[in-house]
Formats: C-alpha cells, sequence, structure tokens
C-alpha cells in the first residue's frame, strides 16, 4: 500500500475528514506502509495537500474530494466557498477551536469548563460535552465574578479548583465582550488567551490599546488559528503548548 492511500483509508474510516492530530496517531498504524523516511508526520502534511485526492476545511482539518457531498453536517458547515465566511461557517468554526483547546487541555490534565449552552454543539463526530470534564464552574471566589466569566469559551482549571488559562474564540465581534470577561479574572494568576483569524490581529491591538484596557495589555495573548493547529496536530509539540505560548 502507497502512503496516500493509508491516508485516504484511515480518513474514509473515520467518514471521511480527519484532524492532522488524528492522522499523525493513526495513519502509522496501517500495515503494509514503508515511512522511509525520519519526519513521517511532515509527509502526512504533505500528502493531504494534494488536490487529487483531499481538500482543507480549515487549519488542521481535511477531508476526501471523494467525500464532500457526504461529510456530517457540522463538517459540511464549516466549508467556506466565498471569501465571506456566512453565518454558518462562522458558527462552526467556533465550536471546532473550543473542541481542539478542550482536548489539549486535557492533554495537560486540567479539568475542562465548557458553557452549558456550548456543551451540545457539534465538535467534529461528537459533541463539545464530550471533551468537558465539569458540569458546572466551581464558586473559586465571589459568585459575581463567576456568574461573569462562565460563559467564557473554555476554562482550563487546575487541581485546585481555580482557572490557569482562558480563551475566547472571536470571529466576528471586536473582542470587547471578551476582554470584559477577562477583566474579571486581573486578580487572578490565570493566562488569558483570544483565539482568532490572523487577519484580525490588527483589530484586537487596535482595541487592546485603548486605555481601559491598559491593564490587561500585559497579560492577554492572540493566537492565530493556523498557530493553534501547528500544535494540536504534531504529536510532540502538542505536549509543549503551554509552554510555547506566544504573543505577537
Amino acid at each position: 500500500m502507497k502512503q496516500y492511500e493509508a491516508v485516504m483509508q484511515i480518513m474514509e474510516k473515520n467518514g471521511g475528514f480527519a484532524t492532522l492530530k488524528y492522522l499523525n496517531e493513526n495513519v502509522l498504524k496501517v500495515p503494509g506502509v514503508e515511512w522511509k523516511t525520519k519526519s513521517p508526520f511532515a509527509s502526512i502534511r504533505r500528502i493531504v495537500q494534494d488536490s487529487r485526492f483531499f481538500f482543507k476545511i480549515k487549519p488542521g482539518l481535511w477531508a476526501l474530494k471523494s467525500h464532500k457531498k457526504k461529510l456530517p453536517s457540522n463538517i459540511l458547515g464549516m466549508i467556506n466557498e466565498s471569501e465571506e465566511p456566512s453565518d454558518k461557517v462562522q458558527k462552526y468554526t467556533h465550536y471546532y477551536y473550543q473542541g481542539i483547546l478542550a482536548e489539549i487541555g486535557m492533554l495537560h490534565k486540567y479539568n475542562i469548563y465548557i458553557p452549558p449552552q456550548d456543551k451540545n454543539k457539534p465538535y467534529l463526530n461528537k459533541q463539545l460535552k464530550d471533551v468537558s470534564t465539569m458540569e458546572n464552574l466551581p464558586l473559586f471566589t465571589y459568585g459575581h465574578i463567576v456568574n461573569t466569566i462562565k460563559s467564557i469559551d473554555i476554562i482550563w482549571m487546575n487541581d485546585r479548583g481555580f482557572p490557569d488559562t482562558v480563551f475566547e474564540v472571536e470571529n466576528s465581534t471586536n473582542f470587547k465582550n471578551s476582554l470584559a470577561k477577562f477583566f474579571e479574572l486581573r486578580d487572578f494568576s490565570t493566562d488569558m488567551i483570544m483565539v482568532s483569524y490572523k487577519e484580525k490581529y490588527p483589530e484586537f491591538n487596535s482595541v487592546m490599546s485603548l486605555s481601559i484596557y491598559k491593564g490587561l495589555m500585559p497579560r492577554v495573548s492572540f493566537y492565530d488559528y493556523e498557530y493553534l493547529e501547528s500544535y494540536f496536530s504534531n504529536p510532540f509539540q502538542f505536549k509543549q503548548f503551554k509552554r510555547l505560548q506566544k504573543k505577537f
């Protein structure tokens, strides 16, 4: 069996789509395939870029061309056929990156909090509740603070019940609502991370420069989707995520 056929086989077994992380974890297990390279993950990344057989849905998420019309509705919902993402595309993109952030947190042994209103939302071939470990946010401080931050997209809670890292996935808004939630955590040793399209960084930077957010500026990082995907896809870099935070 050829290398690209092994990739196609694993992707087909997964419903015609797969993340690079899933491919990296499973393709090398296919019997009868020779990988005469020291960097098979780079080979898999190269293979999925062969437009004869595959197409890209989102950074780190690929699908078989032969299955394009048969993909699950939420996967189809992320396919953007125009220059400007539709509301549906942005909605499913939001869930996708929430799920990725939850999986990274689980790898690092954090408890994962996802807002109740998002838990039944689709993430790949499951739901976000499947990558959540907490039903409720612990009352780690004053009730009004907990009540404000409980709608944050992803919270990594440490083993003492405090928020270690919080993430907001922003596709369409101007970041201010997310920063208002982050502001409530200014007295805690909590990393605050905004995740969005790379093209939205100038807008993020402009909002962060407002005087009202001066105290938050050193505390908030911006991750673009490609940066997030690079750590999610590589099994070795994946484990380094928290130690390699990126600031523009």
